[in-house]
């Protein structure tokens, strides 16, 4: 693979319409996985609202490849970490498209540290109200409007299963994530509401370069394939628990993680 080649958003394949007509809101979608994700889902012929944090201008990009794949789209600022901005998202895009029937709660954040003595209270509040309250309200908001049918997909990781030695904290968020979505599951089943996860393991986003520069010549070469995963070879999972396709199917989660076993 060549480290010094972006990663490959573009879906693979040509769209079946499996998501036609469906309105889906992704948060962190203005790069990363949620990208492909966004990409697909307009693709298969969604109506795609992508967020962004910081930059609008990764936002409006993504924008400019959904609305490119023939469908309708719109971009939002989105702050997971603030229980109104999640809403506010949901209420714009109800607002826009007349309801909604996917919600992928994808926004994360990340950064290395060796050492657990040096991960302070403010970095924790941070992530946790990124990584995990961030699903939370997101979730909260966006049931007021799903109905029977809807789906809610989550990103968790490989490492809310094995950990990982230098992400102490993000590990912890993602095993909080685990544990939420199965429990969302549970609660909502009797609705006809599916919840459902993806647990990637290394996958060659923007995000790697940013917060493990110092990894990035051998990412990935530790999983059985040797390689790190591409978005768009990720972004099929969420389609399949998205759609109709997993219709019977919810509390699980999906592994494209290069062939790192995974119990439980």
């Amino acid at each position: 693979m060549d480290r010094d080649a972006p990663a490959d958003f573009t879906p693979r394949f040509p769209g079946s319409g499996r998501l036609a007509g469906k309105v889906c809101l992704i948060s962190g979608s203005s790069s990363g996985i949620g990208r492909a994700v966004a990409m697909l889902f307009a693709r298969e012929g969604a109506k795609v609202v992508v967020t962004y944090h910081k930059a609008k201008e990764e936002g409006d990009e993504v924008l400019a490849a959904v609305k490119a794949e023939g469908a309708e789209g719109l971009a939002l600022h989105l702050d997971a970490t603030d229980r109104a901005s999640c809403r506010a998202a949901v209420a714009q895009t109800v607002e826009a498209f007349g309801g909604l029937d996917v919600l992928v709660c994808n926004a994360g954040i990340q950064r290395v540290e060796t050492d657990i003595a040096q991960i302070d209270p403010d970095w924790v509040e941070k992530i946790f109200a990124t990584n995990v309250y961030g699903y939370i309200w997101l979730a909260q908001a966006a049931l007021e409007h799903m109905r029977e049918g809807a789906s809610i997909v989550c990103t968790t990781s490989v490492n809310a299963y094995r950990g990982h030695p230098v992400l102490l904290d993000y590990s912890a968020t993602k095993g909080a994530e685990l544990g939420f979505l199965r429990a969302l599951a549970a609660n909502l089943a009797d609705k006809g509401i599916r919840v459902n996860g993806v647990a990637p393991g290394p996958i060659w986003t923007p995000l790697i370069g940013e917060t493990m520069p110092e990894n990035v010549a051998n990412f990935g070469t530790d999983v059985p394939m040797k390689r790190p995963g591409q978005p768009n070879e990720v972004a099929p999972a969420y389609l399949f628990l998205a759609s109709a396709d997993g219709s019977y199917v919810t509390g699980q989660v999906l592994h494209p993680n290069g062939g790192i076993p995974i119990n439980g």
